[in-house]
């Protein structure tokens, strides 16, 4: 059967819009096929919280991994492939939310890995609440989706790069606990890329570690949070503007830097592969000006000008282990929902 598809667009709400109204099931299709990117997370922008709002965000949406759901109508509730039980709690919390039955089968056809830094709990969150509306005929508000689940309960990288895409800046929580708002959303150069060096051996801190080292760590440093800002404000959003990669290099570099630093203790050191660091290291000495670690880890990234200067620093770097390179667009558009 032909497909029909629709991208997530630019919205106040993060909403998912019923192709034919906000009614249930009628008219609606019986099987649809959601697409999400990955997002990298550059880094946070203020932890020290002292203006009434802490962490702050930015990141970017990329073509490659990506997630890809089947969902169809079914007798019950099932999922197959990567992440089924999670994928079966996010359906569950989904039907609840939409005031909707659960009968669906949800079938992962391409994933995102798991805890490597790429946000895979929220796009496979959104994707699985964005499905079941539009197998339901309904709309749904992903911002509140997001707040139920507590998915982006530090930063909006990952809800934006679903519904918007492109270079996203958030603008931190406030005492409210909603997701933090998008305060930039800049469109990546198509002809930038990133390379991806991924450790399929090591996982990043998730879950009850992640919570407890942001309980344990000490007051970050309000100067360092300004810093952290003015490079962000002055440097980094500047660049893209302007196309110039080296700025944007040096500016996610010395983010990158300061934070990592600051989670060393609980990610072991600035990086948290010591194979990726040792990469990155030859990265550094190669004269690239952009690098670093995507949130937790333990995926690295290296910023290039192209496809084929992206080529060669991947034939420059490759050597056996268990070390993978993919190199990666910026992706531009948000999550596309498809009937089949």
């Amino acid at each position: 059967m032909a497909e029909s598809g629709e991208r997530m667009g630019a919205s106040t709400t993060g909403s998912v819009r019923a192709p034919q109204g906000d009614v249930a099931r009628p008219g609606a299709p019986a099987a649809v096929r959601v697409r999400a990117p990955a997002r990298l997370h550059f880094g946070f922008l203020d932890m020290h919280g002292g203006l009434g709002r802490r962490f702050g965000s930015i990141g970017l949406a990329i073509d490659t991994p990506a997630l890809q759901i089947k969902a169809s109508v079914a007798a019950r509730a099932s999922a197959k492939g990567a992440e089924a039980e999670r994928i079966r709690s996010y359906l569950l919390a989904a039907a609840a939310h939409l005031e909707v039955s659960d009968a669906v089968a949800v079938e992962v056809e391409e994933a995102i890995p798991a805890h490597a830094g790429f946000g895979s709990g929220t796009q496979l969150a959104l994707a699985v609440a964005a499905a079941l509306a539009r197998l339901n005929g309904r709309a749904v508000d992903l911002l509140d989706f997001a707040d139920v689940l507590d998915r982006g309960n530090r930063s909006g990288v990952g809800l934006a790069a679903f519904t918007e895409g492109g270079l996203i800046v958030d603008g931190g929580r406030d005492g409210s606990g909603s997701p933090p708002p998008v305060i930039s959303r800049m469109p990546w150069p198509e002809a930038w890329r990133v390379v991806l060096i991924l450790d399929d051996g090591a996982t990043g801190v998730h879950g009850g570690s992640e919570s407890e080292a942001f309980r344990d760590l000490p007051p970050f440093e309000e100067a360092r949070a300004a810093e952290i800002c003015r490079i962000a404000l002055m440097q980094v959003l500047p660049s893209v503007a302007t196309g110039d990669l080296d700025g944007f290099g040096r500016g996610i570099t010395t983010i990158q830097e300061r934070i990592g630093d600051y989670f060393a203790p609980h990610q072991g050191g600035r990086y948290a592969s010591a194979a990726v660091a040792e990469v990155l290291q030859a990265v550094a000495a190669r004269g690239v000006s952009g690098y670093g670690q995507s949130s937790w880890g333990p995926t690295g990234f290296a910023l290039m000008p192209s496809e084929h200067e992206a080529q060669q620093l991947v034939a420059s770097l490759e050597r056996p282990g268990r070390l993978r390179f993919v190199i990666a667009k910026g992706r531009n558009e948000g999550a596309s929902v498809s009937d089949i």
